[in-house]
């Protein structure tokens, strides 16, 4: 079979690179490696705005308050993490809060992406205990059920493409941005394939974006865990909201019935995206739908701690007027598609990808293949907005 390796898309050259190991596929991956790293310098030299509209960024979405949800325990989490660590691995996990450190993450693999901070791999198993401590109090049960879930689908793809060491159930990396404090700004990250959270803490408000969320195999059949299965209910219930609208209100919401292998826009180095409202706004939904949107909000909002998942969600029932929902693919039972939720302080998108690291699945958008982005528009990811209204309000810094 004669491959033309210069004219296939990335995920198509992965495959296969897969099946024919020859001079010209390294060649051509290492030149996507290189074109990762522009991508990444690329949006690193930009000055950050964050996703905006055409109209450019709205302004006092995000004012400095009290929420009355104690980030304690996260705090107490985070110091037990930094200070288990050797002076080695502080080295290269701590850094100021400032740091472009925050933007330095992609949801590909790890042999197409170097990762910053201490691997999960290296850690003892103290340290392992008290980093996912840390993440068991900034994540709820679920949250955290779902990127453990998440690292075990990199265990599989090890096992379906013959020890892969691109693929890693354990390279997870983990840092840290500032110190942990009560009052003072600080907040953490992990990196890895299909799987990166952003989370940042100013007293007791807490940003969780960027989250990059994905996984393949959705549902596995075969191996270490077998029976693990991802976003089933992100899927079903997307689905079923779209399916429950009239037919004029789907021909609004749809952007195409014809769904790409990718459709999603804000995944990695995409800090700056202009993106415009799309879709069916909810200020036309009735209010039962409003109430089925919202609950489809939840189904990714609810992967923070509780209390402050609460708060967030009534940050977007705020602006669930002026949220809009759009639609790529068909709507039968077994459709593949994507969608798009996006306010002036959520935005969240869902895609079934085509396949990359199970051979033999075709081309196509297929089910077991799914991404999911959650961004905060309009200069919040990372906590951006909350970070500079601090410094200049306590430090006199703009």
């Amino acid at each position: 079979m004669k491959i033309t390796i210069s004219i296939l898309p990335v995920s198509l050259l992965l495959i296969a690179c897969m099946q024919y190991n020859t001079a010209t596929c390294q060649s051509r991956l290492e030149a996507i490696k290189e074109r990762f790293a522009k991508a990444e310098e690329d949006n690193l030299d930009q000055h950050y705005i964050g996703v905006v509209t055409e109209q450019g960024k709205e302004e006092g979405l995000f004012p400095i308050k009290a929420t009355g949800i104690t980030t304690e325990p996260i705090k107490i989490a985070g110091e037990r993490f930094l200070n288990s660590l050797t002076k080695e691995q502080l080295a290269k996990t701590q850094f100021e809060i400032q740091d472009k450190e925050w933007q330095k993450w992609a949801n590909i693999d790890n042999g197409l992406y170097r990762r910053q901070g201490v691997s999960i791999k290296e850690m003892t198993k103290a340290q392992r205990k008290l980093a996912f401590q840390l993440m068991q109090k900034a994540l709820s049960a679920k949250g955290l059920q779902l990127t453990k879930d998440i690292m075990k689908t990199d265990q599989t793809l090890r096992e379906l493409n013959d020890g892969d060491p691109r693929y890693d159930e354990e390279l997870y990396y983990f840092t840290v941005m500032g110190k942990p404090s009560m009052t003072d700004p600080w907040g953490w990250q992990i990196d890895g394939h299909h799987l990166a959270i952003n989370y940042f803490i100013l007293g007791d408000q807490v940003v969780m974006t960027p989250v990059f969320m994905g996984g393949e195999p959705i549902v596995t059949t075969t191996g270490k865990y077998a029976g693990n299965t991802l976003f089933q209910d992100e899927q079903n219930v997307g689905l079923k909201f779209m399916q429950s609208l009239s037919t004029d209100q789907q021909k609004r919401a749809s952007l195409s019935e014809e769904k790409r292998r990718n459709d999603i826009q804000a995944e990695a180095f995409s800090d700056n995206k202009i993106l415009e409202y799309q879709g069916l706004r909810a200020a036309e939904m009735t209010e039962d739908q409003k109430e089925q949107l919202l609950d489809l909000i939840n189904q990714y909002i609810s992967n923070m701690e509780e209390g402050h998942a609460k708060i967030k969600m009534d940050d977007v029932m705020a602006h669930l007027d002026n949220t809009w929902f759009a639609w790529v693919g068909k709507t039968d039972k077994d459709a593949v598609f994507y969608y798009r939720i996006h306010s002036p302080v959520v935005l969240i998108e869902f895609d079934h990808q085509g396949p990359v690291g199970i051979q033999g699945q075709g081309r196509d958008a297929t089910r077991n293949h799914i991404h999911t982005m959650v961004r905060t528009p309009n200069g919040n990811d990372y906590g951006k907005d909350l970070l500079r209204q601090h410094l200049k309000e306590s430090h006199n810094h703009d």
